[in-house]
């Protein structure tokens, strides 16, 4: 399953959600504003910047709208 760090406030966060749920990808979603979740993305990914795309079972990690839209469409 994916993790998906965004802020609900960002445009390109709605995008990526948009086509998670309109095309029924299961992900756990992680609102940034949560300072842990702050923290983990951080961790994760070494800046803060949403949406952010982690896929354990694969060991990818990922910005940009599109470019996690690509990826997810290139798994199903």
């Amino acid at each position: 399953m994916f993790d998906l760090y965004i802020m609900e406030s960002c445009p390109y966060c709605q995008k990526v959600l948009k086509y998670f749920d309109e095309n029924g990808i299961a992900y756990h979603k992680f609102d940034t504003v949560n300072k842990d979740n702050l923290d983990r993305l951080l961790t994760l990914g070494g800046k803060d910047q949403v949406p952010f795309l982690h896929d354990e079972d694969n060991n990818v990690n990922m910005y940009e709208s599109d470019d996690i839209i690509s990826y997810v469409s290139s798994r199903f």
